[in-house]
């Protein structure tokens, strides 16, 4: 049965088109011979909120099985320079990726600064594994115009898949076209490329990378799904339509109020992505069967997201790249051997942790020089070390182009230049220009009152050197020792 199974699968990997259907293996397919290092799977989607759990019901399973961790964070909310700090495990002002096109970002910037050849997939390769990224790479990589990194066994990548058909895959350097049917949705399609891969590195250790482009606007779910949650509307928290206290920093005071038919537009919107999540839960639901059915319990899974959503908070019209909770503060939810069951972590954790995780759980001897350190131990609920005290978002504004997927729209919170640090009880941000805004979150959890003008000196002074110390560290001793509050 294995051996069939492989051929198939096999046969899937050159095939133009994907068959309609994930195929998981049957009920009484035999157990693998389990590969002595463990087994990897990464579910990293794309724009998607910590709001839009509540319609995932198997990951809601996976934190019940595993460990949800509630204070992780990504270095930039922007698609780009967060991938690239989970690449590398490093901060943006070490891979020197900014923003999503040149000439401070994009797959061109990644690339010119040598972070292609340092990345967890090359260092888990080297290490005997077999590696698949399938899905969405890094903005600016061109199926026709680029071929396949260093690091990865299989590729299976497409560019702008945003729309989730018609689109075109490098799939390991041949160019093959899909369409609009229902069974070239292109989450489906990744599902189906990823069960393969899985298929035929039976019995070897792998790491898989299914980057999903849902939920990322347009918003576009499977078409079996475009029913669902009918009378389903944004979330209203306190911040949504909130309007600028009088120390909000100048480019929110700017933001205009929302109409009656933006709230009307956003509660579509926010429909979409609900629904188009789905498809993204169906695929880890059938992830975790073929695991089960081919009795293989070496292997963990990661889901998580690149960067957060706003939609209607603080007046915000839907987008990203604020350094408020809505957009840097992100799921990371994990099953595996040893994972502690229904834990909740709430350390402050980061993306620049998860290459240098992937790469203890490899047993990667070779050092890798990541910002960030291994979340294995407060995975195995080891909680007896002392861990960082804050996380670094380093933001830069990126340049006018129409072109970016990420472009903000009109009101959609386009902030200048900052740097920031988020402790658990407080956000600290420095602007370009000399802007500061500090947030109590023990008093003020929702972000709404910049109280930086009534910081005593001695104490603004503390966070502003601390941020600096973040900003110019290289390598995992010195940045951990920077994200500490300084004394």
């Amino acid at each position: 049965m294995i051996a069939c199974l492989l051929v198939v699968a096999a046969c899937f990997v050159f095939a133009h088109r994907w068959p309609p259907r994930t195929h998981a293996a049957p009920p009484n397919t035999a157990p693998a011979k389990t590969p002595q290092k463990p087994n990897i799977v990464f579910i990293l989607t794309d724009d998607l909120a910590t709001n839009l759990l509540a319609y995932m019901p198997n990951v809601q399973a996976m934190q019940r099985e595993g460990t949800t961790f509630t204070n992780y964070f990504v270095t930039d909310s922007l698609c780009c320079p967060s991938r690239s700090s989970i690449f590398t495990g490093k901060f943006p002002h070490n891979t020197g990726v900014f923003t999503n096109q040149p000439p401070e970002g994009g797959y061109e910037i990644f690339n010119s600064q040598g972070n292609e050849s340092h990345t967890f997939a090359v260092a888990l390769q080297h290490n005997g594994y077999k590696t698949a990224m399938l899905g969405k790479y890094l903005n600016g990589y061109l199926p026709r115009r680029h071929g396949v990194p260093p690091g990865w066994n299989e590729w299976d990548v497409a560019g702008a898949g945003y729309p989730e058909f018609n689109y075109a895959l490098n799939q390991n350097g041949r160019i093959f076209r899909y369409g609009n049917s229902p069974d070239d949705y292109l989450t489906d399609v990744v599902a189906r490329v990823g069960e393969a891969f899985m298929h035929k590195s039976a019995g070897h250790p792998y790491f898989i990378e299914i980057a999903t482009f849902a939920p990322h606007a347009p918003y576009i779910p499977a078409p079996r799904d475009a029913d669902k949650f009918p009378d389903l509307t944004a979330p209203r928290t306190p911040a949504y339509a909130a309007r600028p206290d009088a120390n909000a920093p100048p480019w929110l005071k700017a933001i205009l109020p929302l109409r009656p038919g933006e709230m009307l537009n956003i509660n579509k919107a926010f429909r979409m992505r609900a629904q188009s999540v789905v498809a993204v839960d169906k695929m880890i639901a059938e992830i975790r069967a073929l695991l089960a059915a081919a009795g293989e319990d070496n292997t963990y899974i990661f889901f998580s997201s690149d960067n957060g959503y706003h939609m209607g908070e603080y007046s915000l019209r839907p987008g990203k790249m604020t350094p408020f909770d809505t957009d840097i503060r992100v799921p990371l939810v994990v099953v595996g051997p040893g994972v502690a069951k229904g834990q909740v972590v709430d350390a402050i954790t980061e993306n620049v942790d998860l290459g240098p995780t992937f790469a203890e759980l490899g047993e990667v001897s070779e050092r890798l020089s990541p910002d960030g350190r291994s979340l294995l131990p407060l995975l195995r609920g080891d909680h007896s070390s002392a861990w960082r005290d804050l996380a670094l978002i380093e933001h830069h504004h990126p340049m006018a182009n129409a072109s970016d997927p990420d472009a903000p729209i009109p009101h959609g919170g386009n902030p200048p230049t900052y740097s920031a640090l988020r402790s658990p009880d407080a956000l600290y941000v420095e602007y370009e220009g000399g802007e500061v805004n500090y947030y109590d979150l023990t008093h003020d959890p929702d972000e709404l009152h910049n109280i930086a003008p009534t910081l005593p000196a001695p104490k603004r002074k503390q966070w502003h050197n601390t941020l600096q110390s973040n900003t110019t560290c290289h390598g995992a001793d010195p940045c951990w020792a920077a994200q500490h509050l300084a004394p």
